[in-house]
């Protein structure tokens, strides 16, 4: 195991290393991502001139640390201006670090899903980077600005073509929704197991009026989310994807006909229950809530830069407010899935039972 030969060192970062232009000849991106080594001893104020660099740069920087031995302090104030970092070890509180047996095995990952959709990846990492210091209603606003950027891109199109042509969805047989009072609580049920409880239009809408009920409603004291069936959510309904009539109105179903302020404008009254598989919306959702309880054996993916986008119902706002946008950024770009035990470790989900 050793760091990859290309990878700049923490005082290259500072004088300037990773500042070349971005755009080649005809747009072509010149390297959307560099890694910093990690490895080497650096001291506070070459590691405070670096994070100067990180923070303003223009290019993906994902910190590698192969060395068994904690990062220092100087290093990690360092890897809290880069986009992540890998390294054998990564405590809890340690959000600015994906723990990974074998960090360059890892990186060989991320810089294959960046390879293959480097334009998501880019606009998933600046999304990151703005969106954290702004309020829920703004930064979802512009997590679905970059989506719909991305709904032009070769990436995208790429996708759609490998899919394929779709029929929509058919109508729901049943409630896609169900909603009732317990006492001073609602519980909301998603129900279209057959169809795994995707967050296509007629559940988005059924969620939305239901929330709107318990925002309206200052008796309801606590609202329960949860899922029919053998998975709580399995994400947007593929099968609708490509399918609004313009990229504005998109734009404002996203926003204002979604379910990610109303969650979190909820926030302190709602738990939600999930199980199975939370994929895309079926975590992006959930994650505004103060409380998240998951099953055993639940898995949790965020699969949409390996479609040429970036999560678009609020993950990229809910999950790095729960784990910080640097796993955010690992775990959307990666695509990989998460088990139970380390979103608790991670703080995706609040319990386990």
């Amino acid at each position: 195991m050793g760091t990859p030969h290309d990878a700049i060192t923490p005082t290259q970062l500072a004088d300037g290393g990773a500042d070349w232009p971005l755009l080649a000849d005809g747009a072509a991106v010149d390297r959307p991502m560099l890694v910093v080594d990690l490895d080497g001893d650096t001291d506070a104020e070459t590691a405070a001139r670096a994070a100067d660099r990180g923070r303003s740069g223009t290019r993906m920087l994902i910190g590698l640390r192969t060395r068994r031995e904690p990062l220092s302090t100087a290093q990690l104030q360092l890897a809290a201006a880069l986009d992540t970092t890998l390294a054998p070890h990564a405590a809890a509180t340690e959000r600015t670090l994906v723990g990974a047996s074998d960090p360059v095995a890892a990186l060989g990952e991320l810089t294959s899903a960046v390879a293959d959709q480097e334009h998501a990846a880019m606009v998933l990492g600046q999304v990151l980077r703005v969106s954290e210091s702004l309020s829920v209603p703004d930064a979802v606003d512009v997590e679905s600005l970059g989506y719909s950027t991305l709904l032009g891109t070769p990436g995208f199109r790429r996708w759609l073509a490998i899919r394929g042509p779709r029929p929509l969805p058919p109508t729901a047989p049943q409630e896609p929704v169900l909603v009732r009072r317990e006492g001073n609580r609602l519980r909301i049920t998603l129900n279209r197991p057959e169809r795994r409880n995707a967050y296509g239009a007629e559940v988005r809408d059924g969620l939305v009026e239901a929330l709107r009920l318990a925002l309206a409603d200052d008796t309801l004291t606590s609202v329960l989310l949860d899922g029919n069936g053998p998975v709580f959510s399995a994400g947007g309904d593929l099968d609708e994807f490509g399918t609004t009539p313009d990229l504005a109105t998109a734009h404002l179903i996203r926003t204002r006909a979604g379910a990610a302020r109303l969650v979190a404008a909820l926030a302190d009254r709602i738990e939600v229950h999930v199980h199975g598989s939370c994929v895309g919306a079926g975590i992006e959702v959930p994650a505004f809530a103060s409380r998240i309880v998951a099953a055993p054996g639940t898995v949790f993916r965020l699969p949409e830069v390996s479609m040429g986008l970036i999560p678009g119902a609020g993950g990229c706002v809910g999950v790095p407010r729960r784990i910080g946008r640097w796993r955010a950024f690992w775990l959307c770009t990666t695509g990989i899935a998460l088990d139970t035990e380390t979103a608790l470790v991670w703080g995706l989900v609040d319990e386990i039972a």
